[in-house]
């Protein structure tokens, strides 16, 4: 027997291993095994991860396989598993994560007797591939990508990859159903909201990109930092699931043949993305220490009262409010919001990165290891190509570029619908007269700042100052 070891490629387009698989003549089995110790921390995933087993499982069984579910460490299961069911060759699609590539040389170095195929990762290319000509690590993402995106044109062939959909109605196995909810949906009802807001699956992702290629990308430079409109593609959860590849994306992009600033900007994300894991699997231990190592010595601020209103959008700023509302409500938050909350919490509260990505790891549905933590590092600027310690996001400001009309933020914050434009980003200002016309408190309608903008941002230049002269 033949066994496809599923990890984070639930689909059937695009799948190395899957492909390779159904060329075999002997039975096929498929396996997925979750390991509850890598979802702890990861709780909104937990509710995508069981929507697209379901559907994947479906997949599978048009292709006559069928999928186990097993809940454990990958490496105890796989090891029994391969003895009691005589598997003769193990095929899987690589992962470029340090954790998950010891596990891929524990494995292979554990079945030395088993044929192991390992299929192209869910990345354009191995993140190895990329040096700079004196053969080290890049950590400017310009120079990085420009090389990257030539590297992959030359060594890669750019196919249309088909959409396969299942339409027949398919029944999962009931065993595994009981699997997914028990030990799969997070406790409680909280995530019922997602549904409102996301179809996880394969076939989704496709009518996704379909209609973003077709409709959005043209506005895309422009309307990807307006979070109140529908400006992006919103694939990321489908990307870090493995339902679409980057390969996927690049092959629409490569058939447009006006490749103007719009799907410039729209590819480039996919370069952050390719950066993002090169600088993880050069530097494994950025996942939980800073790349700038005089930042160890940054004394950082534990104002656990500051934290909770972070996390809770109660800050008093209404777009950094809004974002982590949109973020709870929705598991998923605008880009240009990411850096703006972001940068709030580590430079004008002083609080450390890792409180901010490890909250946005249990929140985020499109959460992935290499994208948060150099996400967040980039906007501490302990990371690589960082912002420099003197770009302080102002809140204020960037609200009023980004969402003039405050539509982002009445959406978000309904208590705050009647304020006007004027002052939508700085409620505290609204003069006694108006508050008292449109019946508007601050104090029992929102809150006040936590912290006075000047002030905060006056001691994080300071700060960050003293750091940099260290």
């Amino acid at each position: 027997m033949n066994l496809y070891w599923v990890r984070s490629d639930f689909r059937v387009a695009d799948n190395y291993a899957l492909n390779e698989i159904l060329k075999q003549e002997e039975k096929n089995k498929a396996l997925f095994i979750y390991n509850e110790k890598k979802f702890s921390s990861k709780n909104a995933q937990r509710w995508w991860l069981s929507k697209t087993l379901i559907q994947f499982e479906k997949k599978l069984k048009l292709l006559k396989i069928d999928l186990d579910i097993l809940i454990g460490d990958e490496f105890e299961i796989l090891d029994k598993y391969v003895i009691s069911n005589k598997i003769k060759n193990i095929f899987f699609n690589k992962i470029f994560e340090p954790k998950e590539t010891n596990l891929e040389e524990r494995l292979k170095q554990n079945f030395k007797n088993i044929k192991i195929y390992v299929g192209k990762s869910n990345l354009l290319q191995n993140p190895f591939s990329i040096k700079k000509k004196d053969g080290t690590s890049f950590q400017v993402f310009t120079p990085f990508w420009k090389n990257a995106e030539i590297y992959y044109l030359n060594n890669n062939v750019i196919k249309n990859y088909p959409k396969k959909k299942t339409n027949q109605k398919i029944d999962i196995s009931s065993k595994n159903k009981k699997i997914i909810e028990k030990n799969i949906l997070p406790k409680g009802k909280w995530y019922h909201k997602f549904e409102e807001y996301w179809k996880p699956g394969e076939d989704e992702a496709f009518k996704i990109i379909e209609n973003f290629f077709t409709a959005r990308i043209e506005k895309y430079a422009h309307n990807r930092d307006l979070p109140s409109i529908d400006g992006t593609s919103k694939l990321s959860p489908y990307l870090t699931f493995g339902e679409i590849t980057a390969e996927n994306i690049y092959s629409y992009f490569n058939n447009i043949n006006r490749k103007n600033i719009n799907h410039r900007k729209y590819i480039n994300e996919i370069g952050w993305r390719e950066f993002s894991h090169h600088l993880l699997n050069h530097y494994p231990k950025i996942e939980n220490s800073n790349l700038r190592k005089q930042f160890d010595n940054f004394n950082w601020s534990n104002n656990k009262d500051h934290i909770k209103k972070w996390k809770n959008g109660q800050t008093g700023y209404p777009i950094v409010d809004a974002g982590m509302i949109q973020l709870y409500e929705t598991g998923w938050m605008h880009n240009r919001i990411r850096m703006i909350t972001a940068s709030f919490l580590v430079k004008h509260l002083r609080i450390h990165w890792k409180e901010g990505e490890s909250f946005f790891r249990d929140c985020l549905l499109d959460f992935n290891v290499a994208n948060n933590v150099s996400g967040w590092q980039w906007v501490a600027g302990c990371g690589a190509d960082a912002a420099p310690y003197f770009r302080i996001f102002n809140p204020i400001l960037q609200g009023e570029k980004f969402d003039s009309q405050g539509e982002y933020i009445k959406k978000w914050i309904p208590s705050l619908k009647s304020v006007p434009k004027k002052y939508i980003h700085k409620p505290w200002e609204l003069d006694s007269d108006t508050a008292k016309k449109i019946n508007f408190d601050i104090e029992r309608d929102y809150f006040k700042p936590i912290v006075d903008h000047k002030t905060a941002r006056d001691q994080a230049l300071s700060a960050f100052k003293k750091l940099k002269s260290k």
